[in-house]
């Protein structure tokens, strides 16, 4: 290149460096074609960067197509153009065309296309990319390697994560950061928490906003409320407490944690919340069965012109649901499309299926679930929804129906085997009943067996139901039969109908109500946390109503709170009545 080309080049390029007007990137455009520089690599890619910039895929990927010899900054960044304009599909396709030239992928080039698979959930293709990692001989790369620990992990393969994770010679906060993500978006929570310790032993860095997001997930989901306050702690340390997805993870951690006033507190500190927190603090009171605080939660976000999402409506329907008001949901529900622009999908019908059942009016709600189109895995929880009502209200018909659809698409299987049973016996069809459980010992279906769990001082202690070898468990029957002693002196006799009994005698129901989980670790935590701090309970199943009867009454007769969070939402026990005012 002549020396005053070269002088324009270089002009040029500290132009296009500086440039903040897309119209100047057309124009030099033209100059380039005009003094003919569009031959010069380097220049050009200058310029497709600016086009890329200005959010112009068309004529970045147009000034592409003219390069005479692209090289690897020029795919690269067209690829990275792609995947932040949200089409990481695009990005692969240039992948594959990157192959087919004589140009070789860098590290930079591996990273982007293995993020547009992590985008994808595209694992097949991932796999793929990991394999021509390892024959460029870049598997020693940090920056590819992280991105592979969070391909693996967003497309649900841990297990590949980690491989790569631990063949890292070289780690930084981001990979520990992916690892942690991975983990936690997986349902490993015990896994997150510990790669967050090993992280804050071993490395001199601080965690991030996203790896402190991660974690604090992972507590959300273990119900781990002492280690939730541990890394609040770190969040405010670092100076994140304000940063919005941050803010919305401590939301959401302290409401599935049973301290609802704690989520409270930190939403009142955002000062601005965006649609994230505004849905999480929604979800949150729902799970609470406050139904009028998620309306004027989310009348006050609409108000501050915050555009509520589809997730937004699952909360404010499911809140709807939980306290009974049918008439503000079916409005809501009128509303989405209509007035803010989102599209009724399964999900919601799914709630307001739930709504109607709830307050008995099974017919409209069997005739919404037939109107609906789903494949399994979203039927799944439309019909098991109504199998629950069924059962709830006496509907055998309903029950079998419903429990036939989840068992002909091998969706719930036990659970559906176990609430038509349920339903038999409540509506006094013994013999059905006794088919039905011969029937699930004949196909091999057992039923979830009953487990909660307590955290007292950071240690997790695990109850099952009838298991008599818990800790302290001498003690812990010992009090079961005294406070069974006590809610008998107040006319409180057991019952089943939260429990799948055929034919029982009263005094063995009484008995196997006593021993379930929930009732187990109530009473370790009544001999084991001091008075006056509430006790919280985490139970993988649905409380039976025995016990939610029971609750009631014990946190009368101690006088101290309770709080429950089954399956489905929170009970807060607090002199001798629920938060859910018998409505779950």
């Amino acid at each position: 290149m002549p020396c005053y080309h070269q002088a324009r080049a270089v002009h040029i390029i500290q132009q296009l460096k500086n440039c903040k007007d897309f119209i100047f990137s057309i124009s030099t455009h033209a100059n380039l074609f005009k003094f003919g520089l569009l031959n010069d690599t380097i220049t050009t890619n200058h310029l497709l960067n600016s086009y890329l910039r200005f959010r112009r895929i068309q004529y970045a990927h147009h000034l592409f197509d003219e390069m005479h010899e692209p090289n690897v900054v020029s795919w690269t960044s067209l690829m990275s153009g792609y995947v932040n304009m949200g089409r990481p599909q695009s990005a692969l396709w240039l992948y594959t065309k990157m192959s087919e030239s004589e140009v070789s992928p860098n590290g930079f080039t591996l990273a982007t296309v293995i993020n547009s698979c992590s985008i994808l959930a595209d694992l097949k293709t991932g796999k793929m990319v990991h394999a021509h990692v390892q024959i460029l001989g870049l598997q020693g790369n940090l920056v590819v390697c992280s991105s592979l620990v969070d391909m693996y992990g967003k497309c649900n393969d841990v297990d590949g994560a980690r491989m790569v994770f631990d063949s890292m010679s070289c780690r930084n906060v981001v990979s520990w950061t992916a690892m942690i993500a991975g983990y936690a978006q997986n349902g490993k929570g015990y896994e997150a928490l510990e790669v967050f310790r090993e992280f804050s032993s071993y490395m001199m860095e601080r965690p991030n906003h996203f790896m402190l997001a991660s974690v604090i997930n992972a507590c959300a989901s273990l119900g781990r409320l002492v280690s939730g306050k541990v890394t609040h702690g770190a969040v405010i340390r670092g100076g994140y407490e304000l940063n919005d997805v941050v803010a919305s993870a401590l939301v959401d951690m302290y409401a599935k944690c049973g301290s609802f006033l704690y989520s409270e507190k930190v939403f009142r500190r955002i000062r601005n919340p965006s649609v994230i927190p505004y849905t999480s603090m929604i979800v949150g009171a729902a799970k609470y069965g406050l139904g009028k605080l998620s309306l004027n939660l989310f009348e006050e976000m609409t108000d501050r012109k915050v555009m509520p999402n589809d997730v937004t409506f699952v909360g404010i329907l499911h809140a709807c649901s939980h306290s009974g008001l049918v008439d503000e949901g079916l409005r809501l529900l009128n509303s989405m499309h209509e007035k803010h622009g989102v599209m009724p999908d399964v999900r919601h019908y799914t709630c307001v299926v739930d709504m109607l059942s709830r307050v008995g009016r099974l017919d409209e709600a069997y005739k919404l679930a037939k109107s609906i189109r789903v494949n399994p895995n979203e039927g799944a929880l439309l019909w098991g929804t109504l199998l629950s009502s069924s059962r709830l209200h006496g509907r055998v018909d309903m029950a079998v129906e419903a429990s036939k659809w989840l068992i002909e698409y091998n969706q719930q299987v036990a659970g559906a085997y176990v609430t038509l049973s349920n339903t038999y016996t409540l509506a006094g069809e013994w013999e059905n009943a006794h088919s039905l459980r011969t029937e699930m010992e004949l196909v091999g279906v057992h039923k979830e067996p009953g487990c909660s769990w307590i955290e007292i001082k950071d240690s997790i202690y695990v109850f099952y139901a009838g298991d008599l070898s818990c800790e302290r468990g001498d003690e812990v029957i010992s009090l079961l039969r005294e406070l069974e002693r006590r809610m008998m002196e107040r006319g409180c006799v057991g019952g089943s109908t939260g429990l799948v009994f055929v034919d029982v005698e009263q005094e063995v129901k009484e008995k196997i109500v006593g021993l379930h989980s929930e009732r187990l670790a109530l009473a370790f935590g009544l001999i084991s946390i001091p008075k006056g701090v509430t006790i919280r309970v985490m139970k993988n199943l649905r409380i039976c109503s025995d016990c939610h009867e029971a609750f009631k009454l014990i946190s009368k007769i101690v006088e101290r709170d309770f709080v429950v969070r089954d399956v489905n939402r929170f009970h807060h026990f607090k002199d001798g009545s629920c938060t859910c005012k018998d409505f779950w």
